[in-house]
């Protein structure tokens, strides 16, 4: 223990010195959740305005627009006589939508075919795209439904019989961890925990790099080391990284949640165990692949190309079961992905860590996998090391 004590202390005295390191652990790791918090601040869009070109002019396409403006997401604000002025007016940013009825939609439907309702989003925001469709989409559907039930009941068709053809099973849309459909809720919760692996890696990865770029090594062990194993370097290395980890971590995944306002439907110390669990396998995995840097510029290639990935690895945004089995198979690799997987259970819909066992479990096997890496890694550094030298 005394030797691990004196290699952590060398260890800090590494990152300390490094002044890159410290941008890395201490302004991106602290800053970035902020960042992020309020970039997407705003995470949700209500009473868009939209700008309507109605070419039937009939009751029907006035219904139709008329539950447009009712919707939550959109606000009819202009009526347009044709597609040139709607879009002048967008180009204005006056509106952030279209939509644009046809002039034979009310014959279409009067003859029983099929019409459209077309639509044009602002793509400068995804939000201005989803409130759009969103918006549009559910007028359509329950316009769809009043549709059948009417030709049903002009058919001769009673009520309960029309309500059963149209709607033969009932059901209710309920979103109860995200009501709003907050963009912030869905994107930061995965962010936030990423963040803290990739800042652990690309910091490590730098300083392993500024290390062979002097013709040093990370495995060298300090003088006056009483003991033998190439494990202390691994505890001594990692206890450096883990202490100033789970500070970071819980600032990340506890404090900066109820900075920006999101939900916190778990105790904090089930996210401390979380996070003991996800900062001890970053750690492992970290010094595993940190092995193969060896100049310090290569931390920033890695980084505009692994941490996209290691984002839709996490199955936050499309579902775990449809990934292909090579990048399923890939994902199992980064600690991030079952840490965000458990996070946003626990966090978001207050799961329990009984609920979230297998993660647990797999956090556990990685950081047994890291850590005979990490030694065995070490070793070999060792070995080159004495042979360049003898």
């Amino acid at each position: 223990m005394d030797d691990v004590r004196l290699i952590s202390k060398s260890e800090m005295s590494h990152i300390f010195s490094d002044s890159g390191v410290l941008v890395i652990f201490f302004l991106a790791g602290l800053l970035y959740p902020v960042l992020y918090g309020l970039i997407y601040r705003n995470d949700s869009v209500e009473n868009m305005p939209v700008a309507v070109v109605d070419g039937s002019c009939s009751a029907e396409s006035r219904d139709f627009l008329r539950a447009v403006d009712a919707t939550r997401e959109l606000s009819v604000s202009y009526s347009c006589t044709d597609m040139a002025e709607a879009e002048m007016l967008m180009r204005q940013r006056k509106v952030n939508g279209i939509v644009m009825i046809p002039q034979d939609f009310a014959d279409r439907l009067a003859a029983k075919e099929q019409t459209a309702v077309s639509i044009y989003a602002d793509m400068s925001s995804f939000l201005y795209y989803k409130n759009l469709t969103m918006g549009v989409n559910m007028v359509m559907l329950d316009r769809m439904h009043k549709i059948q039930a009417s030709r049903f009941s002009a058919a001769g068709f009673s009520a309960r019989q029309t309500e059963q053809l149209v709607q033969p099973v009932k059901y209710e849309a309920n979103v109860p961890y995200n009501r709003n459909f907050s963009y912030s809720l869905f994107f930061l919760s995965a962010v936030l925990l990423i963040i803290i692996q990739q800042t652990m890696f690309y910091g490590i990865s730098m300083l392993t790099g500024t290390m062979r770029e002097e013709n040093r090594s990370f495995s060298v062990l300090p003088d006056g080391l009483q003991g033998h194993g190439i494990s202390r370097t691994v505890l001594g290395r990692g206890a450096a990284y883990w202490l100033l980890y789970i500070g970071i971590g819980i600032y990340v995944a506890v404090i900066v949640p109820r900075m920006i306002g999101m939900p916190h439907n778990c105790p904090f110390g089930e996210i401390f165990i979380l996070l003991l669990f996800y900062v001890t396998a970053c750690v492992g995995f970290s010094f595993t692949f940190s092995t193969f840097i060896r100049h310090r510029e290569t931390v920033i290639v890695i980084f505009l190309m692994m941490s996209p990935i290691c984002l839709f690895l996490t199955g936050f945004s499309w579902p775990q079961s449809s990934f292909p089995v090579f990048w399923r198979l890939f994902s199992y690799i980064f600690p991030s992905t079952f840490a965000v997987r458990a996070f946003i259970n626990m966090n978001t819909a207050g799961a329990s860590l009984a609920m979230c066992s297998d993660e647990f479990l797999a956090l556990a096997v990685q950081t047994a996998v890291y850590y005979a890496l990490s030694c065995l890694a070490a070793y070999l550094e060792n070995r080159r090391t004495a042979v360049s030298r003898g």
